[in-house]
């Protein structure tokens, strides 16, 4: 009998020391597989590291490609466009004025009437879907179409048979050559038109003919994108506003230069002696910039390889599928997203507006990001440590954005002389130099609408200029510099401003 409960006690010692070693072997296993995606997240956070020294070099870059663009063409990465705007809204203007902006898939009219002394901006606006077949066919149908529109957008609120001539502000996106202040000719269409007849054709020109067909009394005064009337609204609400950023879905820059600062094209001369320059900034590149294994593959399996570098590591287009990216590693390395989800493979599938929301998620569970994970890239059931990896993945690669963003903006104030360093290269400011108080007008959802990106990028202008430089330079939000901000410009070159810039 002792024998028995002998041999008993010993087979329960037995199956108690294999299970404890199971469960042990489990720990271990499961300690590894953490350690790697550990390893995943510390590689990420080096790669992404943006020291104010390294930031401080991509300022030096920034300003080394605006002067490099401005002396000739294809000199830079940065394409540093004329626009031909020669005058800024000063808040002075009076009288009413129209844009009209398209850029995709629909169009939008507005009418805005200024009463002097920076009045209140109240525009009434129209929005159309351009139907279809319009966006294939003939240049005459589209404009023909939008023409129509705007005619009866008139009549709504004046007379179209009025002999005075209604001044309009065009907002086009899509890639132009400029060619005065009121004309440009298409280079190529994007966002789903592909109207042949009108490649390589003069854009203001062709609403024109359609307009005066239409027999409405309007003329197009100016032509612009929009991150060039985001600026013009900045200065219509702040005379210190000397450039615009716009960090959206895609991102962009432009500021005010001095003429004799524009070496490609010595012998332009406006009255007032500056004009503003698109700088193209999503083109950028430095071998500064900190660049990852995971850029490297976006930008190779995208359609526009070795092209808008910046853009594709500071805009909105492209931060949720970054993250998208670092999560698919990790579920490939370990399985502490469980298996591997198939969503993960699918470019694009996390938006930045739900990384965003991950990312801000205040909730003790992480209740958001648990949701997101589920319903969009099918990752169900993840534990809460897991969770805020997830979190932390989304807090590294919006940094990196925000600070890189932050390098630009003063990128673009160093090479006007608005940065405090007196044109030092290295960023080192001087004290005897006088700071004037700088505005930057900036628009886009990024940086109106992600709050953490927002105070990272706060934070970096103060870490790059110093406390001191940096309270003398202010952000200043717009919202609809492409429709509002294209009336503005209008009406700042109208009559007497019409015909300033001269070739000599």
């Amino acid at each position: 009998m002792g024998k028995v409960v002998l041999g008993v006690a010993v087979g329960v010692a037995v199956a108690a020391c294999t299970v404890a070693a199971l469960v042990v072997g489990r720990r271990v296993r499961s300690r590894r597989k953490w350690k790697r995606v550990v390893g995943v997240l510390k590689e990420l956070e080096e790669s992404c590291e943006t020291t104010v020294g390294r930031l401080k070099q991509v300022v030096d870059a920034m300003a080394v490609e605006m002067h490099a663009g401005l002396a000739s063409e294809g000199g830079s990465k940065l394409k540093m466009l004329l626009t031909f705007v020669d005058s800024l809204p000063s808040g002075s203007e009076k009288g009413i004025f129209y844009a009209l902006d398209l850029g995709g898939t629909n169009f939008r009219v507005l009418r805005v009437e200024l009463g002097g002394q920076r009045s209140d901006l109240d525009p009434d606006v129209e929005q159309q879907p351009i139907p279809e077949q319009l966006m294939t066919g003939r240049s005459e149908d589209l404009f023909d179409f939008i023409a129509s529109s705007l005619y009866q957008f008139v009549e709504k609120n004046d007379s179209v048979q009025s002999p005075i001539t209604k001044l309009l502000g065009f907002t086009f996106s899509f890639p132009v050559k400029q060619t005065s202040v009121s004309s440009g000719v298409l280079i190529k269409w994007t966002k789903g038109f592909a109207i042949r007849d009108m490649v390589e054709k003069e854009v203001a020109g062709a609403l024109q003919q359609a307009l005066t067909r239409k027999g409405l009394n309007m003329r197009v005064s100016v032509l612009v994108n929009d991150t060039v009337g985001t600026l013009a609204l900045g200065h219509y609400h702040d005379a210190d506003t000397v450039a615009a950023v716009i960090i959206g879905t895609g991102t962009n820059a432009c500021y005010w230069e001095r003429t004799d600062a524009i070496i490609k094209c010595q012998g332009l001369l406006t009255t007032s002696g500056g004009m503003v320059v698109n700088m193209e900034w999503g083109n950028f590149w430095s071998s500064h910039l900190p660049r990852t294994s995971y850029d490297v593959k976006l930008d190779a399996e995208s359609p526009n390889p070795n092209d808008q570098g910046f853009e594709k590591m500071i805009s909105g287009m492209y931060l949720g599928d970054i993250v998208r990216r670092v999560i698919l590693r990790m579920s490939e390395e370990s399985d502490v997203f469980g298996p591997v989800s198939s969503r993960l493979y699918v470019p694009f599938t996390l938006r930045t507006p739900l990384m965003a929301a991950m990312h801000e998620d205040d909730s003790p569970e992480l209740t958001q990001v648990a949701r997101i994970l589920k319903d969009f890239l099918d990752i169900p059931d993840i534990p809460l440590k897991a969770r805020k990896l997830v979190v932390k993945i989304c807090d590294v690669v919006t940094r990196r954005a925000a600070r890189l963003a932050a390098a630009g903006i003063v990128g673009i104030l160093k090479k006007i002389g608005r940065d405090g360093s007196g044109g030092i290269t290295g960023g080192r400011s001087r004290s005897d130099i006088k700071m004037r108080r700088t505005a930057v007008a900036v628009e886009g959802s990024l940086y109106t609408q992600y709050t953490m990106f927002r105070d990272y990028l706060h934070e970096a202008l103060n870490e790059i200029l110093g406390e001191d430089i940096a309270r003398h330079v202010v952000i200043i939000v717009t919202e609809d510099g492409s429709g509002t901000g294209a009336a503005l410009l209008a009406a700042s070159h109208s009559s007497e401003n019409v015909n300033n810039i001269q070739l000599i």
